[in-house]
């Protein structure tokens, strides 16, 4: 996954855990920076560092959307949401990079 696409991420502090919901144009310099606590903030108090789902999207608009949506959900859906492609809670970081 090189280049800049637009993406929703749910990042996870461990399996089942704190979880957090985002939105960016390059995924992997965004995990980056949750992952080595670039900046201060809810990832780096609750160490979400695990990325445990993504999403890709055509645009930056509807990535945007989806990220509203899935923030507006209730807790069990997103946990929903990452165990049906990763009931192991694999980190798929190490893929992408």
């Amino acid at each position: 996954m090189r280049g800049l696409q637009p993406c929703v991420y749910l990042l996870a502090s461990s399996a089942r855990d704190t979880l957090c919901t985002g939105v960016t144009s390059d995924l992997i310099k965004r995990v980056w920076q949750h992952r080595t606590d670039a900046a201060d903030g809810f990832t780096r108090k609750h160490k979400v560092h695990l990325l445990a789902w993504f999403e890709q999207h055509a645009t930056m608009e509807s990535a945007i959307a989806r990220e509203k949506a899935i923030k507006a959900w209730k807790r069990l859906w997103k946990i929903e949401l990452i165990e049906k492609p990763n009931p192991e809670w694999r980190d798929p970081y190490p893929d992408i990079i």
